[in-house]
């Protein structure tokens, strides 16, 4: 595999170089993810379709990208995935907001049998799904669920499309197309080892937010405990309401238990009235518990050694990092000790406005899949 990056708006430039390395390794598919504030999403599919109109990609506009230098933002990156090792097939679902739950699944289901045509009929025994989706189509959770349903047994991950904490229109690109209200779905089968994972870095209290008017079709919470939603999210964490941030947000998370496990559903903006956007699905009688940190380089650093021991090597990491935890990290001044973390085990991807694991769409989570080194796996 191979990762190309550039800060610089030179599309003509980056797609040449995207085409050159992907005819030096044999590449067949890109992922690609990018930056609104450094390159239109228009004239980048444009552009990789003139210089590489053979290589298949798909990706999305990011909240911040993680290169293989650590975290960065306003960048464009390719990671390269050879054919020789991968196999990949991908559907674009447009019109997300007006789409069926069994049209997802379809599509879904089409991929598997493209996939198995692809590999000359064999089982497609080593295969993981991705999936990227409008980080502002208030469909993620309905879509995640569609298509984990549609995998049977495949594992699934990804990452929703942002637009750098601007909130207002997120791109996804496949194949020379540019939508939004739209997600991409990429089968991929692979001979190299690899292991799906997620970490966080929270722990629930006692103290308990219940959630008493809502408006569920936008995610905007109301009220909490019958009071303003943010005068009592706030008397909660000891702040005052008007000083509410993205910052505070990112530093005092709430959290859901599902299934015996705690899960964040992180707050997105203060609106006037005092009502808050969420990032997640939100609905009236939902119980949600402040959360109190953990220390976040401890609990990623010992995530990634586990992954490590577990395929005996990392050769590549593609990961989706909340944009949350990104703000939390520089609020808590470890923001280079988590970069440092990505560059030496060799994470790349992009920083998200939500994340998707098997069936379920996250907040304030790394989740990632690691590839493992080909002759440990012989």
């Amino acid at each position: 595999m191979s990762a190309l990056t550039t800060d610089e708006p030179d599309l003509d430039a980056f797609a040449r170089a995207v085409a050159s390395e992907a005819a030096a390794i044999g590449a067949g598919f890109a992922l690609v993810f990018f930056s609104q504030s450094l390159v239109e999403a228009g004239a980048l599919a444009r552009a990789l379709s003139a210089h590489a109109p053979g290589l298949h990609h798909a990706g999305c506009s990011t909240a911040g990208e993680i290169t293989p230098q650590g975290l960065e933002e306003g960048h464009m990156l390719a990671m390269l995935l050879p054919s020789a090792a991968f196999t990949a097939v991908s559907a674009m679902v447009d019109n997300l907001s007006s789409s069926g739950m069994d049209r997802i699944t379809g599509e879904v289901e089409a991929l598997r049998r493209a996939l198995r045509v692809r590999m000359g009929g064999e089982r497609t025994r080593n295969t993981f799904a991705l999936c990227f989706i409008d980080g502002l189509s208030y469909a993620e959770e309905a879509v995640s669920s569609a298509i984990h349903w549609g995998l049977d047994d495949i594992p699934l991950l990804g990452g929703s499309a942002g637009d750098d904490l601007k909130f207002e229109t997120t791109r996804l690109i496949s194949n020379g197309r540019v939508t939004s209200d739209s997600a991409i779905i990429v089968l991929i089968a692979t001979e190299i080892p690899f292991h799906v994972f997620k970490t966080d870095n929270f722990v629930p209290t006692d103290e308990k937010l219940v959630v008493t008017a809502s408006d569920a079709d936008h995610r905007i919470v109301r009220e909490f405990n019958a009071t303003n939603a943010a005068e009592e999210y706030a008397a909660s964490v000891g702040i005052v309401p008007q000083t509410l941030t993205p910052l505070s947000f990112a530093s005092h998370p709430v959290v859901v238990k599902v299934g015996g496990e705690y899960y964040c559903r992180s707050i997105q903006r203060m609106h006037a009235d005092g009502s808050l956007s969420f990032f997640c699905a939100i609905d009236d009688g939902v119980v949600l518990s402040i959360a109190q940190p953990k220390d976040m380089v401890e609990s990623t650093r010992a995530a990634l050694r586990e992954v490590e021991e577990r395929l005996g090597g990392i050769d590549l990491i593609l990961g989706f990092d909340c944009v949350l935890r990104r703000l939390d990290a520089r609020n808590r001044q470890v923001f280079r000790d988590i970069s440092e973390l990505y560059r030496v085990n060799n994470v790349v991807g992009f920083g998200t406005y939500g994340e998707q694991y098997r069936s379920m769409h996250l907040n304030q989570t790394f989740t990632g899949i690691a590839f493992g080194e080909r002759q440990a796996a012989e």
